[in-house]
């Protein structure tokens, strides 16, 4: 297999430029064990998202009345895209994102509470949880649902190396696409939001979609799953639109997203399922440690 312009672009870029942008210190994630109890959790807000940069359409930030929006089938329209730019959504539409799995026990439950809403979602996959739960991410797969990458082991790329954190993304995408036997959708979606300029430039040159986030449930808390919905209810209604951040590794999740997607429907919202552009002449592969490095994959970098 041909490498993939993102991680040939990614790799020389990486050893030629060099420096990092500091990010918050945060701990990467124990996928070997299950998801602890409710209360373990510390309700403490230390993510930074500052880093996320201006939409091409700039988003409201008036709240809006209460069902403001025609009622009708939560299931929205499909949104193809082949830039981050072109995600342009209308007032009353959001997109689902479900980071860090695939987990045992969670990530079925919550693909069935999206069949029961018959909405599609995009889940960021972890190369490591991937590699380990091959069976769960070709399901998330089979059920139609879209998947990008989050890297390999949930590592912090604002604390790397331009050349380790070039290395760990197209690690966690080569993982990914061992586990589905199929390359994932060109999403990514940068651990912690820590991001560094050059990163963020390298994976744009390499025809990736790096998806930010407009609305973060934090249903990584302490909180109880209600806080979770009226949390996130809330800021949906204050932008009125927007990518949705959850993870499908958290029970609170599993038990608040029922009620979450019923009030959704209820209020006149509509989930728009993200999928990416078809592949053309400028189409990416998948990297493979044994395969020679074609001359036109540097074409962008010179």
């Amino acid at each position: 297999m041909r490498h993939p312009r993102l991680a040939v672009a990614l790799m020389v870029l990486g050893v030629v430029a060099a420096g990092c942008a500091k990010a918050p210190d945060q701990r990467g994630l124990d996928l070997t064990a299950s998801a602890p109890p409710l209360q373990a959790y510390q309700p403490v807000d230390t993510l930074a998202t500052a880093s996320i940069g201006n939409r091409a359409v700039s988003v409201t930030n008036q709240p809006l009345p209460p069902r403001i929006f025609t009622k009708g089938n939560l299931a929205g329209r499909t949104l193809t895209v082949g830039s981050a730019d072109e995600i342009t959504l209308l007032p009353g539409e959001v997109i689902l994102t479900f980071d860090d799995g695939p987990r045992p026990g969670k990530t079925e439950a919550i693909l069935d509470t999206l069949d029961a809403f018959g909405v599609g979602a995009t889940f960021m996959m972890l190369g490591r949880a991937a590699e380990r739960h091959p069976d769960l991410a070709q399901l998330v797969a089979a059920r139609g649902h879209a998947i990008g990458t989050h890297t390999y082991d949930h590592a912090n790329l604002a604390d790397m190396s331009n050349a380790e954190a070039t290395a760990e993304i197209a690690a966690g995408e080569a993982a990914v696409a061992e586990a589905l036997g199929h390359p994932p959708s060109p999403f990514f979606r940068f651990p912690y939001l820590a991001q560094t300029g050059f990163l963020r430039t390298s994976l744009v040159q390499s025809d990736i979609v790096v998806l930010d986030v407009d609305i973060d449930s934090k249903d990584y808390y302490g909180d109880t799953p209600a806080k979770v919905m009226e949390r996130t209810l809330a800021r949906i209604e204050a932008r009125g639109r927007g990518i949705v951040l959850f993870h499908d590794i958290h029970a609170r999740t599993v038990v608040m997203l029922p009620e979450f997607l019923g009030e959704l429907e209820r209020r006149g919202y509509q989930v728009v399922r993200l999928a990416a552009k078809p592949r053309g002449i400028f189409g990416r592969e998948v990297i493979t440690a044994q395969s020679p490095v074609p001359a036109s994959s540097f074409l962008r970098l010179n």
